[in-house]
């Protein structure tokens, strides 16, 4: 009996050390399939970065960029140019703009004062282009003025475009769920319990829709910051040689010299009432200060004694 007694125990035992361990397996086995399946959502995520070999790209020069697909980009690009007629490459920037689906953000223009630094008209304007036409907006640009510096950027915000989607989904998923709850609560304290929550997700869900769509925004349209100087003359892209500078200088010389008397002589004429008031009065002190110093001149001219003819002389 008492053989029998510990064989049912032993077999007993077995059993339950068969049941333990095949819960530690499916509880393993889930966990592994939760962490590989993290993994590849991971692994997908990262495999164009690791493809790609770099986040950020810049391009200093006129020429174009090969961007990378499937990739969330930010396009910048900064410009200086050099116009003979302002008005006129604005009009034909702006009808560019336009056609390809874009708009100006920001606009402002300087006109030239000869009170001010600058005697030239300029303008600054802040663009917004579809990123697949930025190149070609910018090669229209360079065909219709003379484009001095030219620089183009790419931020690579896939990472966190990625995660702020996913954010996004979580908290939609969260929503759903305590609307399902909200109509489950059998207390008053359940129900406020779960509209305090449920506040709390809707508010983070309007800010990370909100910045999904600011990023949506900045991904769909580069950013185009372009300034604009009005000049007499282009600057010269190309190494002069020695008698080139020389005679080249020469010339601006003469032309700087014929723009100075220039400048005087409308000085001159502008301010003529001006200077003819101060002539008058310059005039008028002087004639006064002449006049005062003869005056004084007399008082100070010694005077001549003169004895009368009759006057006997003096006897010895």
């Amino acid at each position: 009996m008492k053989a029998r007694k510990w064989i049912s125990l032993l077999v007993c035992l077995v059993l339950a050390l068969g049941l333990l361990s095949g819960c530690g397996a499916k509880n393993s086995s889930y966990e592994m399939a939760y962490d590989s399946g993290v993994a590849e959502t991971w692994a997908a995520a990262e495999a164009p970065m690791a493809a790609n070999g770099t986040a950020s790209l810049t391009d200093t020069g006129a020429s174009t960029t090969a961007v990378p697909q499937n990739r969330k980009w930010i396009v910048t690009v900064d410009m200086d140019a050099e116009t003979e007629d302002l008005d006129a490459l604005l009009e034909s920037i702006t009808s560019q703009i336009e056609s390809l689906g874009g708009y100006v953000e920001d606009q402002r223009v300087t006109n030239g004062s000869r009170y001010s630094t600058s005697r030239y008209r300029s303008a600054s304007l802040t663009v917004r282009i579809p990123a697949e036409d930025v190149d070609s907006f910018t090669q229209k640009v360079s065909g219709v003025c003379n484009v001095v510096r030219s620089s183009k950027s790419l931020e690579d915000v896939t990472l966190t475009y990625v995660a702020t989607e996913s954010r996004m989904n979580a908290l939609q998923t969260e929503e759903a769920r305590l609307l399902e709850l909200m109509e489950q609560a059998e207390t008053m304290a359940d129900l406020l319990e779960i509209e305090a929550r449920l506040t709390d997700v809707r508010y983070e869900l309007e800010r990370v829709t909100s910045q999904l769509r600011v990023y949506d925004n900045l991904v769909d349209y580069a950013t185009i910051y372009l300034g604009i100087d009005e000049v007499t003359e282009y600057t010269p892209v190309e190494e002069e040689t020695l008698w080139q500078r020389i005679g080249g200088g020469f010339v601006r010389s003469l032309k700087g010299l014929g723009e100075t008397l220039l400048d005087v002589a409308v000085w001159l004429i502008v301010n003529l009432p001006y200077l003819v008031v101060l002539a008058a009065i310059a005039w008028a002190v002087i004639a006064i200060i002449r006049r005062l110093r003869r005056k004084k001149a007399v008082k100070k001219a010694p005077r001549k004694d003169t004895k009368p003819a009759d006057q006997p002389k003096n006897e010895e």
